[in-house]
């Protein structure tokens, strides 16, 4: 299913929730790539999500439920810094080759206990969960305003 308009317009409702709560640009980066690779791909939806996941970690991270732009442009993982056959593990969004500083930062944002005793990648993984329980509380939050009516 292509997540822009004929003239290249984001098609909000086609997004994954998490960039429904996003930007524009992060929007954008999706939802173009995706629709690229889903022709090069011959409708493959699949591969297009991977595509477009991929681009987007080059530009943005994902922080609780929604994506922000990076500090520098670059791969946020080894999964994203391969191509679509590529089978590394995956960060979930989480700009794992930020330095320790940023992730201790975010951490601290995002209000993870035990933050100042962890290493690097124990940083990555909490900061990956705290996105995973972020994210699955907007979209409950969500899923009860609709049924509420609101």
């Amino acid at each position: 299913m292509p997540k822009t308009t004929k003239s290249g317009q984001v098609i909000p409702d086609e997004l994954p929730s998490t960039l429904q709560r996003s930007e524009d640009k992060a929007q954008h980066t999706y939802a173009q790539t995706h629709d690229s690779a889903l022709q090069t791909y011959d409708g493959d939806e699949r591969a297009a999500n991977q595509v477009a996941f991929a681009a987007l970690k080059h530009t943005h991270e994902k922080v609780g439920d929604h994506w922000e732009p990076k500090e520098e442009y670059g791969p946020s993982d080894a999964q994203a810094t391969g191509n679509r056959d590529t089978d590394r593990e995956t960060a979930g969004g989480v700009d794992a080759n930020a330095s320790k500083q940023h992730l201790y930062a975010l951490a601290t944002r995002l209000e993870i206990s035990g933050r100042s005793r962890m290493t690097k990648a124990e940083l990555v993984d909490a900061l990956q969960k705290a996105n995973d329980r972020a994210s699955a509380k907007a979209l409950r939050d969500a899923e009860h305003e609709e049924s509420s009516g609101s």
